[in-house]
C-alpha cells in the first residue's frame, strides 16, 4: 500500500538540497510507485527487474526514450522536490516544451527571501553588470580550485600553475574587471571559452576542435551530456531558492530559462569541458561518462557551490540598493 501520509511526504525533503548526492537518466523503462518506494521497472528478456531511487537524496531524474511515469511516481518525486526532465536518447536533446524546462513541484512553501533579494537589484543594468561580473569571477575561482587538486586533469596537462591556463585566467579575470556592458561580458565569455577550448586540443594533442551541438563526435557529446547534468544542477538550485530563471545576469531576457544557463556556467569549464576531452581518447560511452561526470559534481560539491554563489550575489547585491 502506498503510504501518503503528509509527514511522510513531508519527511522527503530532510536531505538539504546542496548535499544530495544523486542525478539519474533512465531509458526503457517504466517508473512506479511500489511498497512505498519509488522505483524503475526494466525487462531483461523475459525477467523483469526491480530497482529502488533513493528520491530522498536525489536532485534530477532525467528520462529518456521508452519510459513512462505514473501519476504515484511523480507525487512522490515533486514531495521530495526532485526536478523531472524528459530528453532524447542517451540523454540529449532535452524535451519539456522549450529548452530548458523542468517539471517541478508547485509546492509554494519555499523560501521567499532570495527571490526578493535577487528581484530588489535585477532591474537596475549597473547593479546586474557587477553581479554579472561577479559571477564570472566565481567560475574563474572554481576553474582554479578543480585545476589545482585533480589528479586525473594533471595528467592531461590542466593544471591551474600550467602557463597558458593561468594566463588566460589572469587575461580573462582582468578584461571582465574592465568590462562594462553585458554584451562586453557576453563576447569576453566567448573568446575566453574559444580560448580554453584550443588550449585543451593542445594539451590533448589533437589538430582542431569546433564547438557543434549536434556533432556526434565525441567531445560534443561528452560536452551536451555534461552540461544537461549541470543544467539539472542548477535549476534545482534556483527552484530551491524560489528565483525565476528568467531573471538571468548576462544570459539575455529573451531566453526563459536563462539564468540556468548562468548558475551552470559556475562549473561547466571547471569539470565539464576538460573531463570531455579527457575522456574522448578512451572511448567511453554516453553512460560511462555521465557517470564520471556525476561523480565529479558529487567530488567537488558542486551544488554546494551553485547554492553559496546564487545566495552569495542574492545577498550582496541585495544591500547595494
Amino acid at each position: 500500500m502506498v503510504n501518503l501520509d503528509p509527514n511522510y511526504l513531508k519527511d522527503l525533503k530532510a536531505i538539504l538540497y546542496s548535499k544530495r548526492a544523486n542525478l539519474y537518466y533512465l531509458e526503457k523503462c517504466r517508473i512506479m510507485v511500489k511498497d512505498g518506494r519509488v522505483i524503475y521497472l526494466t525487462q531483461v528478456k523475459d525477467k523483469y527487474f526491480y530497482y529502488n531511487i533513493p528520491i530522498a537524496n536525489t536532485t534530477v531524474l532525467l528520462l529518456g526514450t521508452g519510459t513512462s511515469i505514473t501519476q504515484a511516481a511523480v507525487k512522490f518525486l515533486a514531495s521530495a522536490g526532485v526536478m523531472i526532465g524528459f530528453t532524447g536518447s542517451n540523454g540529449t536533446p532535452l524535451f519539456a516544451g522549450a529548452e530548458i524546462e523542468w517539471i517541478s513541484s508547485k509546492n509554494e512553501y519555499r523560501p521567499t527571501e532570495f527571490v526578493q533579494d535577487w528581484l530588489s537589484f535585477w532591474y537596475d543594468e549597473k547593479i546586474r553588470i557587477l553581479a554579472a561580473k561577479d559571477f564570472q569571477k566565481m567560475r574563474i575561482t572554481f576553474i582554479r580550485k578543480v585545476y589545482s587538486k585533480d589528479v586525473f586533469f594533471h595528467e592531461n596537462g590542466f593544471i591551474d600553475d600550467d602557463y597558458e591556463i593561468q594566463k588566460l585566467l589572469e587575461n580573462y579575470d582582468h578584461q571582465i574587471s574592465q568590462a562594462n556592458t553585458i554584451n562586453e561580458i557576453l563576447l569576453k565569455e566567448a573568446n575566453f571559452t574559444k580560448n580554453l577550448y584550443k588550449i585543451s586540443c593542445k594539451k590533448l594533442g589533437l589538430d582542431s576542435f569546433t564547438r557543434e551541438r549536434e556533432s556526434n563526435d565525441s567531445i560534443n557529446s561528452n560536452l551536451n551530456h555534461g552540461n544537461y547534468l549541470a543544467y539539472g544542477l542548477a535549476s534545482v538550485t534556483l527552484w530551491a531558492l524560489g528565483i525565476p530563471p528568467a531573471f538571468a545576469l548576462f544570459h539575455g531576457k529573451t531566453r526563459r530559462g536563462a539564468l540556468v544557463f548562468d548558475v551552470a556556467d559556475l562549473i561547466k569549464d571547471a569539470i565539464v569541458l576538460p573531463l570531455s576531452f579527457c575522456l574522448s581518447k578512451y572511448n567511453f560511452d554516453d553512460e560511462l561518462f555521465r557517470t564520471e561526470c556525476i561523480k565529479y559534481f558529487t567530488d567537488y560539491k558542486v551544488l554546494d557551490y551553485m547554492f553559496q554563489s546564487v545566495q552569495y550575489i542574492a545577498k550582496k547585491y541585495s544591500k547595494a540598493k
